[in-house]
């Protein structure tokens, strides 16, 4: 007879760790009937048990299947022969290997025939089942109870796993909270409570830095079930992280009122976001960037600083290219669609704008666009070019004289049949002494004294 008592704190405490009580009176039941079929049960049975939650008591019961000739087939005398042979402890019964199209050998200790089933219950039909209750046992050896243990302990586990992923399972593509855990070779544990995360080192912001105890918020970008449990991967890295960020600042976002069409980012350093508005009424810039940046600041607060660009998409391509450069102007986008690739044109004063740093800028520009986009100088001198990975920069050679400014810069045309005009330099004004120092003044006027003396 089980503790009553002892089972409903059991059954609760379960419960709090989210494995509802059937689970566990299922478990238990698994246990009991594993532990009777090894101690009093013979090979081949299959055994159940049925608690009775009121009374406490265990009841045991042996499950035949009703099977006729079109299901099984008889034992041939050498199969027999070999089972008399064969270990007589139930737990060594190997499960029967059939070729394809092969029928089971039909077993008095799991079927039962329907000639002889109608006997016992009138209306069986072939494939019911047939309940025959086994003497109940409460004295088990300490084998039979260490394996009902390890069936309990299977059982919770795998309703342990089974509820993480429904409960994490709808929190995937969401921003989870935790605690660091621990940090080992790179990656970062987090402590979510039930179970951990994992923040493998590609997916961490590059420059942060994270102690154990600290709180942290990252991406739930998948839900793995293995062996061992269920493994959690977290990204603060992952592009989305963004958008959610963005989605819990501004409720335009969330609601569906402004989507986001694209996004290019460099962890750590810089993010372009690309957006466009369902509703006439909403600005999508403004609604990201929040009244005097409020939500953008917080975004990037979280971020650890991270620049972010909000832009307006626009299905004019030379319109995007130019909006996804800022915050550099370009004068003039022209597109190649063979090449897939736009050629934009900047002031001398803005070519390092919209390269950025390390090319960062154009590298992004082009990311967001979806095109190769090439930046020239006013004077048509090429000055970068990316592919959406690279960015190549061109050197140009400069005349010393036009550097110096000594070469003419106006240009003379000449038109057929007249002369050609020229442009006379101004005559050599006549060059002014230098005036004396007050010095120089004196000493020749000393000098002079001296003569006269002499």
């Amino acid at each position: 007879m089980i503790d009553l008592k002892t089972m409903g704190a059991v059954l609760g405490e379960f419960e709090e760790r989210g494995i509802d009580r059937t689970t566990m009176i299922d478990a238990i039941e698994s246990a009991m009937a594993t532990a009777y079929k090894r101690e009093y049960g013979k090979r081949g049975q299959v055994i159940r048990a049925k608690l009775d939650l009121n009374s406490g008591t265990v009841s045991f019961e042996q499950v035949k299947t009703v099977v006729d000739e079109t299901t099984v087939r008889p034992a041939t005398e050498e199969e027999m022969a070999a089972d008399e042979h064969a270990h007589p402890h139930p737990f060594h019964s190997e499960e029967e290997h059939l070729e394809e199209g092969e029928l089971p050998r039909f077993d008095a200790e799991k079927h039962i025939y329907l000639a002889d089933a109608k006997l016992i219950k009138r209306g069986v039909d072939v494939g019911e089942e047939i309940i025959f209750p086994l003497e109940p046992q409460d004295d088990f050896g300490r084998i039979a109870a260490q394996t009902a243990k390890q069936v309990v302990i299977q059982k919770v586990r795998e309703a342990e796993k089974h509820s993480m992923m429904e409960e994490f399972g709808e929190k995937k593509g969401e921003i989870v909270g935790g605690i660091v855990q621990r940090i080992e070779r790179g990656a970062i544990f987090v402590d979510l409570g039930r179970t951990t995360g994992i923040i493998p080192y590609e997916e961490q912001i590059p420059g942060e830095r994270y102690r154990m105890g600290e709180r942290i918020r990252a991406y739930l970008y998948a839900v793995d079930e293995g062996f061992r449990g269920v493994y959690l991967r977290l990204s603060r890295a992952h592009p989305k992280f963004v958008v959610k960020l963005f989605e819990q600042e501004a409720p335009e976002l969330a609601s569906g009122a402004i989507e986001i069409k694209a996004l290019a980012r460099e962890p750590g350093s810089r993010t372009k976001i690309a957006l466009s508005s369902l509703d006439p009424h909403v600005d999508p810039v403004g609604a990201l960037v929040g009244q005097r940046g409020v939500r953008v600041s917080t975004v990037m607060s979280e971020l650890g600083g991270e620049r972010i660009d909000i832009i307006e998409w626009n299905d004019d391509i030379r319109e995007f290219v130019r909006e996804a450069l800022s915050p550099a102007t370009p004068i003039e986008v022209e597109l190649n669609e063979e090449e897939h690739r736009a050629t934009v044109t900047v002031a001398e004063d803005e070519q390092s704008l919209a390269i950025g740093r390390g090319g960062q800028n154009v590298r992004l520009a082009a990311k967001l666009t979806g095109w190769n986009i090439d930046i020239v100088s006013v004077a048509g001198e090429e000055v970068a070019e990316s592919n959406g990975e690279e960015v190549a920069f061109a050197e140009t050679e400069v005349d010393p004289a036009e550097e110096a400014g000594l070469m003419p810069t106006e240009s003379v045309e000449i038109v057929e049949g007249e002369a050609p005009q020229t442009t006379e330099l101004p005559a050599e004004e006549e060059l002014t002494p230098l005036p004396a120092s007050d010095e120089t003044v004196a000493d020749r006027a000393e000098d002079r004294d001296k003569a006269t003396d002499e």
